[in-house]
């Protein structure tokens, strides 16, 4: 980022009351609304000096077409752009809503402590807040002058950034970054930036919401078929986070898009509240995600957090809510520009007897790019509809002599009457009631005949039908930019890739085919708790409780705890001698299994501590002494439950989800596979069927090779009763696995469980 300017030197008090302030509270929301439509914009190290930021920073603003009152603060000017300068925030004719703080991160405290004094609303941070470590004025002066006591004292100060977001909350301010490029409410004519963006900024129906600042401007100057009703690059959200914002946009009329880049999930309340309320008003959310969240760092105690990753809350928070993950930023603009431009498929648009497979069509000028899209389209799961005879007698109607009517279609013959042979098969294929989107998927490069066959046929189309319509493009960088436009103006989607473009028309159906998601989440603050559709069991929570409060959840007792839930368990007694072992033996039935069971072994296949298929007690015997020996003499006799395919399901505790319910292939594979479903409780049966059908294990579950099918209910019992687990002693689990869940066609049985209690 470019310098910051002069350094304001002006020094203020800060003896503002604390008002500690929830972000999802009333107050946190007016602030928000107070900053992104401030009526006055105090502009704290506002510059004349060219090409500087904070030249740049009152250029900006003073193109905001909201016309808020300016006040250029520095001590440096007298007059700044023909308007007063002040030489500090305490010297102002009234409290600015907005501050807008362009300083030296070692005066941004003191800046914002004044802004507080005086009242402000808000503020935006530009800088990144870093403070370099310095010690404290009592360090090294502790008691008796000990070093020791020095440094613990200096370790009681809180960082910069600490600092910044107590001030901010304390005074019950909005905060946007630090480190960040400001916002631009398009909406409202408002502009809080530092860097120069176009003039007038696109407007249209987009709320962006990013955590990275590049691409905050690049999303800006895009150029697509698209514009944005808000647009927030909003930094480390020291204090607002970025459901505050959203929360705003959904509120605004024009916005029917929310478009989010995050790097971390913060207030995970609100932000399931906001994505609920989309959901609710069928506003489309296309979210991008990077980097590791913190809540994967810590998910490694069981195998179920490695297994959930540090991706795991986005995907759970995707799967509740309909939300649409994206993987770069080229699908991130594409399917953005498909969800802008107003055109949906109806939800269940078509129905009959004998249903046909639902899905794109696609119109292709060449015969080997209709058959490189279908492999692309193949890979990614992306259907094409399958047409009817009387669209395949209409189409045959239409070719060349030769041509094949089929979907996707290559039309390409001698080259005659290319727009009304293009546009008819266009319309064709969009009148039939299987066909939800129609894309033309050529080259749409600049013509050196002035041939304009393509976009006229696309625009006499797209004044016929109201699905979807879209040019599917193979190479970005041959794009007429001007016919791009034309396009777009007339509600035709240009797709600007290949992968991008088939991925973002995957996204506008699978949007349809979750439109009931809405209904299912009205109320989205109630699911977030738990309560929402859930009987909490008082007797049953209060055993489970009370078991891991008491640091004994291990082998019998926990397996005890899954049956409390509904999940069938193998039958197991615990042990710590050759005469119990034995005898456990002979309750539970030969063969059986013996496992150690001491406390500090989480993963006994990894120590050898599972014996299998004991088939006598003078085996048991042996295996016994041999473990005792080696591991401890406290052990598990299990019963040998039959072999099956193996599952693994459990719970991790997400720092501000709470817990996700994690379901992957079991037993040795759990982590080499990677092969997991991760969701948010409560889990419905529905939606426990719909995670175990998107694993690869599937196939096994369904009976691959002969073998027979497992009892799908079993397992889907199974799920929902950890789900109801998860309810009522989430707050008390760090993780629990269930690791092996054998599945076969009698049942789904827990053989091995770890928990991981919650420190207190």
């Amino acid at each position: 980022m470019t310098a910051l300017p002069e350094h304001i030197t002006h020094q203020g008090g800060n003896g503002h009351v604390p008002r500690p302030l929830s972000t999802t509270s009333p107050a946190a929301g007016d602030a928000v609304r107070t900053m992104l439509e401030a009526r006055s914009v105090a502009l704290v190290g506002a510059s004349s000096r060219a090409a500087s930021f904070g030249s740049r920073m009152l250029e900006e603003v003073s193109k905001s077409t909201a016309r808020p009152r300016i006040y250029p603060v520095n001590p440096r000017y007298a007059e700044l752009a023909g308007a007063r300068c002040y030489p500090s925030l305490a010297d102002l004719p009234e409290a600015p809503e907005l501050a807008l703080l362009a300083v030296p991160d070692a005066a941004l405290e003191q800046q914002l402590s004044l802004a507080a004094d005086t009242g402000c609303r808000s503020a935006v941070i530009f800088g990144n807040a870093h403070e370099e470590h310095v010690p404290s004025a009592s360090a090294g002066r502790g008691i008796g002058g000990d070093l020791l006591s020095g440094i613990a004292v200096h370790a009681c100060v809180p960082a910069l950034r600490d600092r910044l977001a107590t001030i901010a909350r304390d005074a019950g301010m909005a905060l946007c970054g630090a480190g960040c490029m400001g916002f631009a409410n398009v909406g409202h004519g408002l502009r809080a930036l530092g860097y120069t963006e176009p003039d007038p900024l696109p407007a249209g129906s987009v709320a962006l919401v990013t955590h990275s600042g590049s691409v905050f401007s690049a999303m800006l100057r895009a150029r697509r078929g698209f514009g944005f009703t808000l647009a927030v690059s909003s930094g480390q959200e020291l204090v607002t986070a970025a459901p505050a914002y959203l929360d705003y946009a959904l509120a605004q009329p024009g916005t029917r898009v929310l478009g989010l880049v995050l790097e971390t999930i913060r207030d995970g309340a609100a932000l399931q509240e906001v994505l609920g309320r989309a959901a609710v008003a069928d506003i489309p959310v296309v979210l991008l995600t990077a980097g590791n969240s913190d809540s994967g760092r810590a998910m490694v105690a069981a195998h179920s957090g490695a297994l959930a990753g540090s991706d795991g809350g986005w995907e759970a928070l995707a799967r509740a809510y309909g939300v649409h993950r994206v993987s770069d930023l080229a699908e991130f603009t594409d399917t953005l520009e498909l969800f802008s431009l107003g055109r949906r498929v109806p939800a269940g648009q078509y129905r009959g007897s004998a249903a046909r497979r639902t899905g794109i069509a696609a119109v292709h000028d060449s015969g080997l790019e209709r058959a490189h899209v279908a492999d692309v389209a193949e890979a990614l799961g992306v259907p094409f509809a399958e047409i009817g005879q009387v669209t395949r007698d209409r189409l045959a109607s239409l070719l060349d002599p030769g041509l094949v009517p089929a979907n996707p279609l290559d039309v390409w013959g001698t080259g005659a009457d290319t727009r009304d042979l293009f546009g008819g098969c266009m319309l064709a294929l969009a009148d039939d009631p299987a066909v939800e989107a129609v894309a033309l998927a050529v080259d749409l490069v600049h013509e050196y005949d002035g041939d304009d066959s393509y976009p006229l046929a696309l625009s006499d189309v797209a004044g016929r039908t109201a699905k979807p319509l879209a040019v599917l493009s193979n190479l970005p960088s041959a794009l007429d930019p001007e016919l791009a436009r034309q396009l777009r103006g007339q509600g035709v989607g240009v797709l600007e890739g290949t992968r991008s473009g088939l991925l973002a028309l995957r996204h506008l159906l699978d949007h349809a085919r979750h439109q009931g998601v809405g209904a299912d989440l009205a109320g989205s603050q109630a699911r977030q708790r738990g309560t929402h559709g859930v009987r909490i069991d008082r007797d049953r929570q209060a055993r489970g409780a009370a078991l891991l409060a008491s640091g004994q959840a291990t082998g019998a007792a926990l397996l005890n705890v899954l049956a409390d839930y509904g999940i069938a368990v193998a039958r197991s007694r615990p042990a710590s001698d050759r005469e119990a072992v034995l005898g456990a033996a002979e309750q539970i039935g030969y063969p059986v299994v013996l496992k150690t069971d001491e406390p500090g072994i989480l993963h006994k296949s990894d120590v050898g501590g599972v014996v299998l298929g004991i088939a006598d007690a003078p085996e048991l015997a042996a295996a016994y002494a041999a473990l005792a020996t080696r591991l401890g003499s406290r052990v598990l006799v299990c019963q040998t439950v039959p072999v099956g395919t193996e599952l693994a399901l459990g719970i991790v505790t997400d720092p501000e989800l709470g817990p996700l319910i994690v379901t992957g292939a079991g037993g040795v594979l759990v982590e080499l596979l990677a092969d997991r479903a991760v969701a948010l409780p409560p889990v419905s049966p529905a939606q426990a069927g719909e995670l175990v059908a998107g694993l690869r294990v599937a196939r096994l579950l369904a009976g691959a090779r002969g073998a027979p099918p497992a009892d799908m209910d079993a397992v889907i019992r199974a799920i929902c009763g950890l789900s109801e687990l998860a309810i009522e002693l989430g707050s008390q689990l760090d993780a629990l696995d269930i690791n092996p869940l054998i599945c076969g066609p009698n049942g789904a049985v827990a053989v091995d469980a770890l928990v991981v209690p919650r420190a207190s």
